[in-house]
């Protein structure tokens, strides 16, 4: 890491500090957008982080990357949910695209002009993302697209989309006949509804619905159908080395916590942290956070140097989001009933982390992916 990346780090930790600490409690607890933040982290050019500077990117390596998504998720992590999205679409058409699609969304992308997610998940798809039902046929120079995704993160305040999409249902095997359209909001493409959460409050998660919407054939990512899959699996390696950021700065966030309430926490008179029950507790909330940032790090390092890194990257997001799960019901415990209280964070951190377990591919997924590989890397 060099000089000038530390010095853009200690500006998000200024940034964190006078924007978002002050006011991630109540927006977090009345589910209300962040749209000063959102305007601040434009200006900063967040939303071009690891876009390259030729389009007017920060051009950050993934390293560096998710050393500033944890800082963020350590305050509010629905913020770092805003910029993660849209980057997953941005870093899709940064290595798939052609040129003429980069110069045309790029710069939009980076400057926080045009600003959205990605949209893969239906109502009865998830994880196999094979199984999609929303079809795109091509009409002249357009593509007619019907169908419905859900789950979809920045659906109502972004203004696009890359969007997964069948080209051909009948093809075989299924994923030769998927691809992906960045797909700005127009006629026909609507956000249904917002959807309600236990956590990850702030963030819009939405249900999309495309009824006749027509696409330009340009905007078809790499202007060759059936590459989709591949494309958007591509991009999940930067969404997991993100998701196990995020899993980072929960796990440190509960355990900072932790540390600050264990020293002023007094019984059988004398303060709780002087209990080796208490002591045992920080001890692996310590532990798992160390490993956790240092199996991300890993892997962000092995995604900058243009490395094969889905089992990296799946280790990294299992061990952080599992790590940022005990961490948070640790944290309560600690507490005790004030850990239950809206007065204190920690009901938020316990709230928000389930959610890192399930997203970018569910840790059971997780362990499949690395057991694959582990056996694929070192054949008998």
């Amino acid at each position: 890491m060099d000089d000038k990346d530390r010095s853009l780090l200690d500006a998000v930790d200024r940034f964190i500090e006078r924007e978002v600490r002050p006011v991630a409690r109540e927006l977090e607890h009345a589910d209300t957008w962040p749209a000063q933040i959102v305007e601040k982290m434009r200006a900063m050019g967040l939303f071009g982080c690891i876009i390259e500077e030729r389009f007017g990117g920060l051009g950050l390596g993934a390293a560096v990357y998710a050393s500033i998504i944890e800082r963020i998720s350590a305050v509010w992590m629905s913020v770092a949910g805003i910029i993660n999205s849209h980057l997953i679409m941005a870093a899709l058409v940064q290595r798939a695209g052609t040129e003429a699609q980069k110069a045309r969304f790029l710069p939009r992308f980076a400057s926080g002009e045009l600003r959205g997610g990605l949209a893969l998940t239906e109502p009865d798809c998830g994880t196999d993302l094979q199984a999609i039902r929303t079809s795109a046929r091509r009409e002249g120079n357009h593509y007619v697209v019907d169908g419905t995704k859900t789950w979809i993160s920045n659906g109502i305040q972004g203004h696009c989309v890359a969007l997964l999409v069948k080209t051909d249902p009948h093809a075989e095997p299924r994923h030769r006949g998927m691809s992906v359209f960045i797909c700005e909001k127009g006629q026909g493409f609507e956000a249904s509804r917002k959807l309600d959460k236990l956590g990850y409050k702030g963030i819009d998660s939405a249900e999309l619905v495309f009824q006749g919407y027509r696409v330009p054939a340009a905007n078809l990512v790499g202007e060759i159908e059936g590459h989709g899959l591949k494309q958007v699996l591509g991009g999940l390696e930067l969404g997991r080395i993100n998701v196990a950021a995020r899993g980072v700065g929960i796990a440190r966030a509960a355990l900072e916590d932790a540390v600050r309430y264990a020293q002023t926490r007094r019984t059988f008179g004398k303060p709780i942290c002087e209990h080796q029950a208490i002591q045992i507790k920080l001890a692996d909330m310590a532990t798992r956070l160390e490993a956790s940032r240092l199996l991300t790090d890993a892997a962000a390092r092995a995604y900058d140097r243009g490395e094969r890194c889905d089992m990296e990257a799946g280790m990294a997001k299992l061990f952080a989001t599992e790590a940022a799960l005990d961490n948070a019901l640790e944290a309560m415990r600690i507490h005790g009933a004030y850990g239950y209280s809206k007065e204190y964070d920690i009901e938020r951190y316990y709230r928000d982390a389930p959610l890192l377990a399930i997203g970018e591919g569910t840790n059971e997924l997780q362990r499949i992916i690395i057991a694959r590989q582990l056996v694929k890397r070192n054949p008998a």
